[in-house]
């Protein structure tokens, strides 16, 4: 972000939505009733499951998509590679990706492979919209209300997978949350009529939080004791297992973050630590979030949670209670 704000703007009239929000993807029009929805997202690997890890880092990558409220057509795969290692891993990384490429219905197109010191993996994806149905990160309003479509607890859950900390039945269930596509919790948002939206990814659910309450100029009264928790989650950070993201979020927001008295700090590192491909943060009026709930609990996301009220601009970006 810092080395974003150093750049000069891009102004064209066909481009719909850029970087001034750090959005989850950018738009592009390309007719009167067509838009390209554009994003990329690529890292190392957080499991040690070569298949699994192909199929979250596309599941990440495809949900950009799904949080402006648009339809993947198409994607182009990334690849780092060290020489040393076998290409079977990478034909099962590159497996885990069609699974999901697969599900969502979108077209892989092709890639590009680089010699890396260490695993790489993700994807280009292109998705389309109509030009009218775009739902931003910025467009929350005085009494819109929060939902979040999937638990947290993914930058702990994931650290403690690669010390062995955690059962094979809850790393299990872990990366098959992350790999879970944000399909059906966007189509329910959209029909909702979600006045804003984003995914929970690398800059932790306040990080993502404080994006959405920035962008429409507002405050974000958060309920932690509200917030759907991971398995094991909690307690892991309480033994001090976290990923580093938390320490980043917190530094990064500063005076923007207001913490309520007594609130529990493990709590606090828990909301602010990353995320991987997380669940959907969904702004909707107050007096269709009863709908949204139930459209979420029928599609069986893996959480439907009312987490916040957006309120008038008083300070802090994010109030966390």
């Amino acid at each position: 972000m810092q080395a974003l704000g150093s750049l000069p703007r891009t102004a064209h009239p066909d481009l719909l939505v850029g970087t001034s929000t750090f959005d989850d993807a950018g738009i592009v029009r390309v007719a009167e009733d067509r838009a390209l929805v554009q994003t990329v997202d690529f890292f190392p690997p957080i499991v040690d499951d070569p298949r699994w890890f192909g199929r979250i880092a596309a599941a990440n990558a495809l949900s950009d998509v799904y949080a402006m409220g648009g339809r993947p057509f198409s994607a182009l795969g990334i690849v780092g590679w060290p020489a040393e290692l076998s290409l079977d891993l990478l034909r099962e990384i590159l497996a885990g990706g069609q699974d999901k490429l697969d599900e969502a219905g979108a077209i892989l197109a092709g890639g590009h492979s680089v010699r890396d010191t260490e695993v790489k993996y993700g994807l280009a994806v292109t998705g389309l919209i109509h030009p009218g149905a775009i739902v931003t990160n910025a467009g929350a309003r005085v009494g819109d209300v929060l939902v979040l479509t999937k638990p947290i607890g993914m930058g702990p859950i994931s650290t403690a997978i690669k010390k062995v900390r955690v059962s094979e039945d809850v790393a299990q269930a872990a990366m098959e949350c992350m790999a879970t596509l944000n399909r059906d919790a966007a189509e329910a948002a959209v029909a909702a009529g979600a006045h804003a939206m984003t995914d929970v990814t690398g800059f932790g659910l306040v990080g993502h939080a404080n994006e959405m309450a920035e962008g429409a100029d507002l405050t974000l009264e958060l309920e932690l004791g509200a917030l759907p928790l991971f398995e094991q989650s909690l307690e892991l950070v309480r033994q001090g297992t976290v990923s580093g993201g938390a320490r980043r979020t917190l530094s990064y927001l500063g005076s923007r973050l207001g913490l309520s008295p007594g609130i529990d700090a493990h709590r606090v590192t828990l909301a602010c630590d990353a995320e991987t491909s997380g669940g959907l943060l969904i702004a909707v009026p107050e007096d269709r979030v009863d709908a949204l709930v139930a459209d979420l609990r029928r599609r069986r996301t893996p959480a439907a949670d009312v987490v916040g009220r957006f309120v008038a601009r008083r300070g802090c970006s994010v109030v966390l209670r």
